[in-house]
């Protein structure tokens, strides 16, 4: 008996045949040579992606002259934020025909490191990169770069061509620590982020001067690193402080970790310290309590960033809206009135 054939893989007439288009539309999607219209291209990608056609990249690459690759640069971290830009960016560029490589640096690095990541992914060929990173890149360094190879910051930091994108970190922290002072708190307490991300110095900053408005001279920040590790150290250390009765934290994954040294030190949230966190990740809504957040439309950010980019590529217009990229303040059972004196749970 003749060994058995595998099953033949489909072919651009399959793709075109399913799409209602001309093998010339599929290639040209492919290729990304020629003008196709947007929803055509997304439909030929999404059949491309149901039967699992492939194009042999080196073999694009040496059609068209183009490897449709993008770069993502990114600090090298299990942060909820990172993840969720991440899956925006991969999910865009695979609608429009790309792939994405990413160059991850180790927390904490020195900018030359981020510039030689960059330098990496463009010498794997990435036609543009989406530059994620907590610190601001040695300006003349960084141009230099931007000019030879396009490329677009996400939401963390922003240059000043792409503030659309950018989401106001000092109005999270305006949004989280207005609610705690507006519920009838004297004073918010402040878990900080990591201190080398400068969306954590911003937030401080702007924590910070909406209590002076108030007239409210600040507390002590406490610092944390992102983790819920670090957040249970700060959930201790507000334990010990029988007058805090309000606590802004950087992060989603801290605020878990404070709400369990509180629960562990016999303090309830909210009737005797309110939380408000940020982020809003999927588990926010299922803690205990159900965590009053800011949320940041990470994902959509990761999609916008990426089509903004393809487009600068491509040399065209951008396809679709810029996301709204206010943050939201989401109330849930972690904030209260403060209890009045001498009352009892």
């Amino acid at each position: 008996m003749s060994p058995r054939q595998p099953d033949k893989s489909p072919s651009q007439v399959d793709v075109a045949r399913l799409a209602g288009v001309s093998t010339q539309t599929v290639s040209r999607v492919i290729s990304g040579q020629g003008s196709v219209r947007p929803e055509t291209a997304r439909r030929v990608m999404a059949v491309v992606d149901q039967l699992g056609y492939r194009v042999h990249a080196a073999a694009a690459s040496l059609a068209s002259g183009r490897t449709r690759l993008l770069g993502l640069l990114l600090v090298s971290t299990d942060r909820y934020s990172s993840a969720a830009l991440s899956v925006g960016i991969e999910r865009a560029a695979a609608a429009n025909g790309y792939t994405v490589t990413t160059a991850a640096v180790a927390d904490h690095a020195s900018s030359e490191a981020f510039l030689e990541a960059f330098d990496r992914l463009e010498r794997q060929g990435a036609e543009g990169v989406v530059i994620g990173v907590p610190v601001e890149l040695d300006r003349p360094a960084m141009r230099m770069r931007m000019e030879r190879t396009p490329s677009i910051r996400s939401e963390r930091v922003s240059l000043a061509d792409d503030a659309p994108l950018a989401v106001d970190q000092r109005a999270i922290a305006r949004l989280a620590v207005e609610h705690l002072l507006d519920l009838g708190h004297e004073t918010v307490w402040h878990v900080s982020g990591d201190e080398y991300w400068l969306e954590s110095q911003q937030r401080r900053e702007a924590w910070e001067q909406t209590l002076k408005d108030r007239g409210i001279i600040p507390p002590p920040v406490i610092p944390g690193d992102w983790t819920p590790e670090s957040g249970y150290r700060a959930g201790r250390t507000i334990a010990a402080i029988p007058h805090a009765t309000a606590v802004f934290v950087s992060s989603d994954e801290m605020a878990f970790g404070l709400i369990r040294a509180l629960h562990e030190a016999g303090r309830t949230v909210p009737d005797d310290i309110s939380v408000v966190s940020v982020d809003d990740i999927a588990l926010a809504a299922y803690a205990s309590p159900a965590l009053t957040t800011v949320r940041q439309p990470f994902e959509a950010l990761g999609r916008a960033a990426t089509l903004r980019l393809i487009a600068q590529i491509e040399g065209r217009e951008t396809v679709g809206d810029l996301p709204q990229t206010d943050p939201t303040l989401v109330v849930r059972a972690s904030t209260a009135p403060p209890r009045a004196p001498g009352t009892t749970t």
